[in-house]
Parts: C-alpha cells; structure tokens; sequence
C-alpha cells in the first residue's frame, strides 16, 4: 500500500466540526451548575476566591477549575482579585432575585443522564465511563483494551493528520534530528513531520498495547525512519540522544502531578540544547477563554483524570523544573503550541 500524502490540505476549514464534537459535554456541565450546585445564587450571596467557592459548593478542585473556567468564557462571572463576582447578564437571567429568572428554564433538563453524570465528576472529581457508555470504563482504564486502544488510535490519526500541519506553520526542525514522540499514540504527527523534514528520525513512546497499534500504523504506511519503543512516561525512563521531545495531545489526560511528572521526565533525558514541544489546546493566562477550550476542557474533565491547563500553569512547572526559553505560539482550530529548550 502507498503512503498517503501526510501534508496534503483540505480545500475547507474543520473548526465547526472540531467545535461541535470538543464542546459535547460542556452545556450539561452548565446545566448541572445551575441545577445541582445553584452556583450563581451562591455567588450572589457572598464574593468568595476559588478554594472557598469549592468548599461552598462541595466540589472538588479540579472539575471546579473546568467549571469557573467555562463560566468565565461565557461571561456569566468573572474574578477581580482573585474573588468571583457575576456579571450583569447573570444578575439579570441567573439568580432568584431577577423577576427575569431563567434558572428554572434551564434546571429543566437537570434529568438528563449525563446532566446527573456531570453531578458525580464535579462532586467526586472522578472521570466518568468514556463516551458515557454503561458497561464503560475511564479513557485510561480503556486504553489498556487492544481493540479500544486501536479504536482510539484511529480516532487520533483523523486528527492528528491535519493538526500536525499547524505545527509544521511555526516550528522549524531543519537543523533537528531525532523526535521522540512522547505519549504518541500512533506516531502521526510525527509521520506528518517527516514527511516535511527527511533529515529527521521518530520513536514513538508507548507502553502495550498501545505500541502494537503504533507499529500496525507504521507497516500500514510504510514510514520509514520511524519506530517504536515501548516504556511509561510516568517512570525516569525516556530513552537518551533525542534532541525533539513533541508531546501532543497527552497532558489534557493527566492531573497536574502527573503533568509535572512527565515534564520532569523530558527534562532528565533531552540533550541539552533540546526543545520541547507541548502541542495541544490551551487556557489562556487569564482563565477565560478561548470559549472552545473552556468547552473542549468539559469532555476532559469528564472522561479523564486531567483538562485543558492554562498557558501560565504550564509556564510554572517549566520554569520550575528548569526549563527556559519558553514561548507560545497558536497553530491551528485553536490548538497551540508551547516551546521550551533545555
């Protein structure tokens, strides 16, 4: 079989059906916030900060992080130092108070299954089933099944095949040699890369079964220069003699330990004068947008243990681990990328 053409561009551009399918769970989880936490009611009574608005609504703090978030990239609140305060659109339409209380409108539909769903992930800070599905498990529970995990895979390569381009738009690998494609999945993204640089190499970085669905991909296409290396990025073990670490995609899944984890990990093992390349969809430093993050942070929260993190918490842990040099930049369908060298 011929390998298809990795940089080849549609004549259209996909963001209304990236938006439609990354924002599916985020109006249930508004919803839920009116329904079950009677948030804004709560807000309207006292100006709190974050860890005392948790502690109000009995949340815990991640699925609250994704919920003032949303709400914040909706206009519904906002922070002025550091305590939540509503807006004039949430006075008028989302409190008791208002004669024009829509509350009772929305608190309508709080039956819905996945609206109930949401309930549960906001109070326990659990993910819950992936996709919802009864006889389910979490996303990374899933992953350990060989058929979900080449499901999935394939779910990523129609993804990862048009993003990975946005990538190429802002980075310049001429003078870089070796990728090790952390968290990989299939390794499309950097099956795209070299498609653009021939002067580069790729392992993609999977523990089983994952790394089966990787190297199926890899025969599938016929890539060369690519392959696979089976590991955990949560041990110190990442292979040596990379001067590219690209992790796409992956953090979103993990909480913030975790996050730092894997960082830390890059760290010890890239050559020294080595980028690191965090491709993803990102928090603005302010917490209030873009809307389809907040959104696409909702199905995260959801259906893993992590969400979207924001461009300074990122920051944070690069610098603290020792990275420098880190720089922002956007790419495409609002994903971006986040750089650091060592």
């Amino acid at each position: 079989m011929n390998k298809p053409d990795f940089l080849a561009m549609p004549n259209t551009n996909p963001e209304q059906i990236y938006r439609l399918r990354d924002s599916s769970y985020a109006n249930d989880l508004f919803i839920a916030a009116i329904a079950f936490l009677d948030i804004f009611n709560v807000i309207n009574k006292a100006s709190l900060n974050f860890t005392d608005l948790c502690s109000a609504l009995q949340i815990k703090k991640r699925p609250g992080d994704v919920l003032v978030t949303l709400l914040k990239s909706y206009g519904f609140i906002s922070e002025v130092d550091s305590l939540f305060i509503l807006t004039h659109l949430s006075e008028d339409f989302l409190i008791g108070d208002s004669q024009f209380d829509l509350s009772s409108y929305v608190d309508s539909l709080k039956d819905r299954p996945i609206c109930i769903e949401m309930q549960k992930v906001l109070k326990t800070g659990k993910p819950i089933n992936w996709s919802s599905k009864k006889a389910g498990r979490d996303w990374a529970s899933s992953m350990s099944d060989e058929e979900f995990a080449e499901s999935f895979t394939k779910c990523q390569n129609s993804r990862g095949v048009y993003l990975a381009n946005g990538i190429i738009n802002c980075i310049d690998f001429s003078k870089r040699k070796r990728i090790l494609d952390i968290g990989g999945s299939s390794g499309i993204y950097s099956a795209v890369l070299l498609d653009k640089y021939p002067n580069l190499s790729a392992s993609v970085f999977e523990p089983p079964p994952v790394d089966k669905a990787t190297q199926y991909f890899i025969n599938k296409n016929s890539i060369k220069n690519m392959d696979v290396i089976q590991g955990d990025m949560f041990e110190n073990n990442f292979p040596e003699n990379y001067d590219i670490h690209l992790i796409s995609h992956v953090l979103h899944d993990w909480d913030i330990n975790s996050v730092e984890k894997i960082l830390s990990n890059s760290y010890k093992s890239l050559d020294t004068g080595g980028k690191l390349i965090i491709h993803d969809a990102h928090i603005n430093e302010n917490k209030d947008g873009p809307v389809s993050v907040a959104e696409y942070s909702v199905l995260l929260m959801a259906s893993t243990y992590g969400k979207c993190y924001s461009i300074m918490e990122l920051k944070e842990i690069l610098k603290k681990i020792g990275f420098r040099n880190i720089k922002f930049q956007n790419t495409f369908v609002n994903r971006s990328v986040i750089t650091a060298e060592k």
